[in-house]
């Protein structure tokens, strides 16, 4: 039975109509992270996809509306979002309510084409506790973030990807905490606007892979080097990403982003 009341929940559109969500209408809510980081997993049909923390699903289900034929599975600690995963999901996702750290020994088994995680991104030494309990559960961090990234690496098949998005200051804490065995380091920065710093970033990386760490040029998400009117004003691959359900592939290595 679901712990929320109907008057609780919203549906929401995402990739232009092409998936709703149901989410809670007061707490966490997915944003744009949750989509960008699925439009820049290159997985192929029949692909298993475990996601870490899925929360509602965002994430993972957006990615399963643009690839067909995943076996796709999430991993949710608290209860009232595994519930609202697996009523988001149906029969396409496998939920699992469980501590990503005290999975099931039968998932735990398991090996997967692609891991993906969007971790919290606020360590609660340096930052104000949040009084709403989802929200708090889902940009806390309470388990650690070194702890994510073990994790993710040790459920990853033999040339898998891990895919992680989290705040670029992060960044460092990231690729010390990838194990041994983790190669071809790919990191995509989002940038607000041309000129800005990039404050996100996308990273990939491969089970056995062996080639070298790579930065990308940062992506932009908006148009114009400020704001200047109301609206999203997203440039074309964001935009398209965000309404249509494309791909945002990582760029070629040695060759210019197109924007």
């Amino acid at each position: 039975m679901s712990l929320y009341t109907e008057n609780d929940l919203t549906r929401d559109a995402f990739l232009g109509g092409k998936l709703h969500l149901w989410q809670p209408r007061q707490g966490y809510r997915a944003g744009v992270d949750p989509v960008l980081l699925a439009a820049t997993v290159e997985a192929e049909p029949g692909a298993r996809v475990l996601e870490l923390g899925c929360g509602a699903g965002a994430a993972i289900l957006c990615l399963g509306a643009r690839v067909p034929g995943l076996r796709l599975t999430g991993v949710e600690r608290e209860e009232t979002y595994a519930d609202l995963a697996r009523r988001n999901g149906g029969t396409a996702l496998e939920v699992v309510k469980a501590d990503l750290r005290e999975m099931p020994l039968d998932l735990r088994q398991r090996q997967f084409d692609h891991v993906l995680a969007n971790p919290p991104y606020y360590r609660r030494t340096a930052s104000i506790r949040s009084e709403d309990p989802a929200r708090e559960a889902a940009h806390g961090e309470h388990t650690a973030l070194r702890d994510w990234v073990r994790i993710a690496a040790k459920r990853l098949a033999p040339k898998g990807q891990a895919h992680f998005i989290h705040l670029a200051e992060r960044l460092p804490d990231i690729l010390a905490a990838l194990p041994r065995g983790m190669g071809s380091v790919e990191v995509l920065p989002l940038a607000a606007r041309v000129g800005r710093a990039p404050d996100r970033i996308i990273l990939r990386a491969t089970k056995n892979g062996r080639g070298a760490f790579h930065l990308h040029a940062p992506l932009i998400l908006h148009e114009g080097d400020r704001h200047q009117v109301d609206g999203d004003s997203y440039t074309a691959p964001i935009d398209a990403a965000l309404r249509t359900g494309a791909a945002l592939p990582f760029p070629a290595r040695g060759k210019k982003q197109r924007i």
